[in-house]
């Protein structure tokens, strides 16, 4: 019998709203006590981005979750855990766009040409951004069977934002090196997905 119940379920995401909450908390504190290190600038982007992609990973575990306890429910969370993947996301680009570069556009567009492994991030928070206009369940049945399809694009956010945080780092390449892997696993278990949706994009390119 299923653990999760429709009465037990606003515990949950009351629970996630606080877990996810927390980490800026932390962060607040942190900066105040200027408990950053000697670059508390690179630790604030880096601290929101990681934010992102574990709130990205935990998106990807909860169907494989409810699918083995067969807890129907948990898929329900998924969205609200979305959102937040979506918000640290937003919060990773603005301080980079604030706090790196002082809302500089001209600095924002050398650093784009100067750093390529930008605009793995960029594409991969286009793709959060759409992912989240498109999350209400009005929009999901208007859009019907193009909303799945569009919604399948966070298998390639989840491919290219590990990418993003190894070339990003001048150093300490393990932690981006296991996330990487712990995606992989994650979409071994949807490969035929996955794999449909990287030949339509290749057949896309190859085309234009």
């Amino acid at each position: 019998m299923p653990m999760l119940t429709y009465k037990r379920l606003p515990y949950l995401k009351a629970y996630i709203h606080v877990l996810a909450i927390m980490p800026l908390v932390y962060l607040g504190l942190a900066i105040d006590a200027d408990a950053l290190g000697g670059d508390p600038v690179q630790a604030v982007i880096h601290f929101l981005g990681k934010g992102a992609l574990n709130l990205l990973l935990a998106t990807l575990v909860i169907s494989p979750l409810a699918k083995r306890y067969k807890e129907g429910l948990l898929i329900s969370t998924r969205r609200v855990v979305g959102l937040y993947c979506f918000f640290y996301a937003s919060l990773h680009l603005v301080a980079f766009a604030w706090l790196d570069l002082g809302w500089d556009i001209a600095l924002l567009l050398k650093e784009l040409v100067k750093r390529p492994y930008i605009w793995l991030g960029m594409i991969a928070f286009i793709i959060l951004l759409l992912l989240a206009l498109t999350s209400p369940m009005w929009v999901h049945r208007k859009m019907k069977r193009n909303w799945q399809k569009l919604h399948n694009f966070i298998y390639l956010a989840a491919i290219l934002t590990p990418v993003h945080y190894y070339l990003s780092v001048k150093s300490g390449w393990i932690e981006p090196i296991i996330y990487a892997l712990l995606v992989v696993f994650l979409l071994s278990q949807r490969r035929k997905v996955v794999i449909k949706l990287l030949s339509n994009i290749y057949c896309f390119f190859k085309k234009t």
